[in-house]
């Protein structure tokens, strides 16, 4: 890359570096993060949840003030789960607050009653987990190879080839029937939602596409479309979005029945999604998808962070858990 490029792209390059590494710091067994401690209602913590498709996850399980008295409750998975709940220590990521919306809504009568799985990611392997996993074997050889070459610094951004496959496995094949038998859900589709962001807005959308049986809704909050191809030159093309546009167009459930929510912002990483974020947007409108089925919304201005996210926060909270129509 010629230096003056490189000038160039150096703010770039460093929010990538930060809006990847940051929620991907290793953590040791002997430093596994506690329960969040939630600003409102309580959190249950499942500390090393076992599997037998993936290593153990930490979870974090939200109840609003009024549990159990509205059962049966609908259920919001959200991944990256450790920095979720409650108002995070100095020098750590900020907290999405999520607690604090979700009960505020709910007092409003925005939202249903639901609850809140947290799950956390698995640290330096979360490119891993949280790539789409068929879009991923849709890329040729040279492709992948291409993809595992990638580095920020010191670290490699795909460590090993993405087995989100098998964290779907252990999501709704483990952690689900717990949930469900533990708590006073209600366990259909039509009430069981899944939302990420970044990297865990690819994984939202390709959960609800894998298990569209299981996830009647799903929101995708600043996408990271390019996958961890935005380390390349100018020069290189981006295989990432048209894998991902394609597996949309042939293995996204129909409109009824489900609900699907974009975001993004426009500044730092989010400034790259837009383009790939239309051409979704168009097939899905032009597939049926509209009104209370599909919504997509920029935030100009906003950046790619936890606090860009808590700031709009309750707009995908309202639209996947919108209550009944009397």
């Amino acid at each position: 890359m010629e230096t003056s490029e490189m000038l160039r792209r150096a703010p770039f390059l460093a929010a990538l570096m930060f809006g990847l590494l940051a929620a991907c710091v290793p953590i040791r067994a002997a430093d596994a993060p506690p329960a969040q401690v939630a600003t409102v209602g309580k959190t249950e913590h499942l500390a090393r949840f076992p599997s037998q498709y993936v290593a153990p996850h930490d979870i974090d399980v939200w109840l609003p003030p009024d549990y159990p008295r509205h059962a049966p409750y609908a259920v919001l998975y959200m991944f990256d789960g450790q920095n979720l709940f409650g108002e995070r220590e100095a020098g750590k990521l900020p907290s999405w607050q999520a607690d604090a919306m979700a009960a505020k809504l709910m007092a409003q009568g925005k939202t249903r009653s639901f609850i809140i799985v947290g799950i956390a990611n698995a640290a330096t392997e979360r490119m891993s987990e949280y790539f789409p996993q068929k879009p991923w074997e849709a890329l040729s050889p040279e492709q992948r190879r291409t993809l595992f070459s990638q580095q920020l610094g010191n670290f490699q951004i795909m460590p090993v080839a993405p087995f989100s496959d098998a964290f779907l496995k252990f999501v709704t094949q483990e952690l689900k029937p717990v949930i469900d038998q533990r708590f006073a859900v209600d366990v259909r589709p039509a009430s069981t939602f899944v939302m990420g962001s970044s990297m865990g807005g690819l994984m939202a959308w390709y959960a609800m596409a894998e298990y569209p049986d299981v996830f009647g809704g799903a929101a995708a909050l600043s996408t990271h479309w390019p996958g961890p191809y935005l380390t390349l030159d100018a020069t290189t093309d981006d295989p990432a979005p048209d894998a991902f546009v394609e597996y949309i167009k042939h293995h996204f459930p129909s409109p009824g029945g489900h609900r699907v929510y974009f975001d993004h912002g426009t500044k730092t990483l989010d400034a790259n999604y837009a383009p790939t974020q239309q051409r979704v947007d168009q097939w899905l409108k032009a597939n049926g998808w509209k009104g209370a089925q599909f919504e997509s919304r920029v935030f100009d201005g906003a950046e790619h962070s936890e606090r860009s996210w808590a700031a709009r926060l309750a707009i995908p909270m309202t639209f996947l858990l919108a209550p009944p129509a009397k």
